[in-house]
């Protein structure tokens, strides 16, 4: 009788604890959809991996891109090779600024945002992949430079 009184409390437990579990993945993965929607989010870079080199690690550096409608802010660091117009010690990294041109965000396993940057010096190619939990996975690509990947998170907007 003891062991069947423990046996029922054990499922119950288990029950409601599964219950909470889904309903933290299914709020985690509204909120995500719907700051990605509003197109006013900000990646923070954790990790730098250029096409050649080591991986870097960005974690506390506060490197982050923002993404709104009407612009787009880069403060990445960029390792990799530069191809033209690069004076030595005189590199900015990934910064630039411009309003984003065809700006779409897809779901389809992932999140997929879409976006390219025209500034004065550049085009930048942005893609990103970002999961239902907020992890994305960032790749900039340009005319002067090698491309370069990112992993970091999707957070909102600090003001």
């Amino acid at each position: 009788m003891k062991t069947l009184r423990i046996f029922y409390t054990l499922a119950v437990l288990f029950i409601f604890g599964s219950t909470t579990a889904q309903n933290k993945s299914e709020k985690a993965h509204t909120s995500i959809e719907t700051l990605l929607n509003s197109k006013n989010f900000e990646f923070i870079a954790n990790t730098a991996i250029p096409l050649s080199g080591p991986t870097k690690n960005l974690v506390g550096s506060n490197y982050s891109i923002t993404f709104t409608p009407e612009m787009v802010t880069s403060n990445l660091p960029f390792y990799g090779r530069a191809y033209s117009g690069m004076v030595m010690g005189r590199d900015k990294g990934m910064r630039f600024k411009g309003k984003p041109e065809n700006f779409n965000i897809e779901k389809s396993k992932e999140y997929q945002v879409n976006t390219s940057v025209t500034s004065e010096n550049d085009t930048y190619e942005i893609l990103m992949s970002v999961s239902d939990s907020g992890y994305a996975t960032l790749i900039i690509s340009t005319n002067d430079r090698g491309t370069i990947t990112y992993q970091g998170e999707v957070v909102q907007i600090q003001m």
